[in-house]
């Protein structure tokens, strides 16, 4: 067993008028000026939150997302973002791609909810993989890369199609994937649903809650090039649009993803409406799987989770604020006493030497054993 290695938690601080979609976080990312974006599944919005004082932060400030890129539904159709990325002063979002399934709610009639459940959504919003030039902490349509004065940097937009976009389209004839979406099935009955994004300047990888097959969870790892203003489309690296990694998170689905250097942190959770297990992996060197993969990370948290409620959503590095190695976790569904005053909220941060600790604990045993094996046979 991996400890949870809870450190202590942090106050989020949100406006009046996001009190509700703080129950909705489903993304979050730290960044070196201390600035931490946030989104929610229930909106077309991205959040930032500065940091106040120790173990707050505040001074909330909304960008609308329909402010940089054109969106395929009217913005007050959520975009369900699930991951945020920061690469070359961008900051990346993702939503789910996900058809859903109307939920059965207690307030309508058996013949109602039984007629909802038989209701399967697409939402055009859903469909957005995007950027905007980050600068300074403030988001900006287009400017000049502060860096190199012969690039201008511009917020955009993969390639929006009929049925969703030219990611989608392309993976509607994977022999892996292609069966879901042609489908339609919901993210939360197994359905193709993205969580998470990491971003190394133009190659973006993407996790995926569902599907989970036969236990494999699946990271798909592409190149993009701007095309048009406004519009990037995917760039064939050797005959092939996309990578596929596939990961044994002992049955999980990915719930987020974060770059650490050459690795990927894997936040894992239940790929369906379920409650736990949760766990933390590292992808050693995930960053650069030269082909399609099969890979065995290694569990270096377990994350409590609720009975109903704390859904582990969203993980981001906070070293720069602890100066030890650890990560802050926000929830989907949180328990009562996470809420704070009138639109706050409590998230957790996580020791992730504890995993070091286990793993060092746990390999002495095994030498001991070894050991004692060796002994017992000399002595034959």
């Amino acid at each position: 067993m991996h400890s949870s290695g809870l450190l202590h938690q942090v106050l989020l601080s949100f406006s009046q008028d996001y009190k509700e979609y703080r129950k909705d976080l489903s993304a979050l990312l730290l960044i070196p000026d201390n600035y931490l974006w946030i989104a929610s599944d229930e909106t077309s919005t991205i959040e930032r939150l500065s940091y106040t004082s120790k173990d707050k932060f505040g001074e909330h400030k909304q960008y609308q997302v329909a402010n940089f890129i054109n969106l395929p539904a009217p913005e007050d159709e959520e975009i369900d973002i699930e991951g945020l990325a920061h690469s070359d002063r961008y900051l990346w979002f993702v939503g789910s791609h996900s058809y859903k399934r109307k939920k059965a709610k207690s307030s309508k009639t058996k013949t109602e909810n039984i007629e909802r459940l038989s209701t399967i959504v697409s939402e055009a919003n859903r469909y957005i993989l995007g950027r905007i030039p980050l600068i300074n902490g403030d988001l900006i349509e287009s400017c000049q890369h502060p860096d190199n004065s012969s690039v201008q940097l511009t917020a955009a937009k993969l390639e929006i199609t009929a049925k969703g976009n030219v990611l989608t389209e392309a993976l509607a004839e994977d022999s892996h994937l292609g069966m879901f979406i042609k489908a339609e099935i919901p993210s939360k009955d197994n359905g193709f649903d993205i969580e998470g994004i990491a971003v190394n300047q133009n190659r973006i990888f993407l996790g995926l809650r569902g599907p989970v097959l036969r236990g494999w969870a699946v990271i798909l790892e592409f190149e993009i090039e701007d095309t048009a203003p406004g519009v990037m489309n995917l760039l064939p690296q050797s005959g092939k649009l996309y990578k596929k990694h596939f990961l044994n998170l002992n049955g999980l689905g990915i719930r987020d993803l974060y770059q650490d250097g050459e690795d990927l942190l894997i936040l894992a959770g239940p790929t369906m409406d379920l409650d736990g297990p949760v766990h933390l992996y590292r992808f050693k060197n995930g960053m650069n799987q030269p082909e399609d993969s099969f890979n065995q990370p290694e569990i270096i948290l377990d994350i409590p989770y609720g009975d109903g409620d704390d859904h582990a959503e969203g993980i981001t590095l906070f070293e720069q604020i602890t100066n030890i190695p650890s990560a802050l976790v926000i929830y989907d569904s949180p328990k009562d006493k996470r809420l704070v005053n009138e639109s706050s909220i409590l998230g957790d941060v996580f020791d992730l030497r504890t995993g070091d600790r286990n793993r060092a604990r746990d390999n002495k045993v095994t030498r001991s054993i070894i050991n004692w094996l060796k002994s017992l046979v000399l002595d034959k």
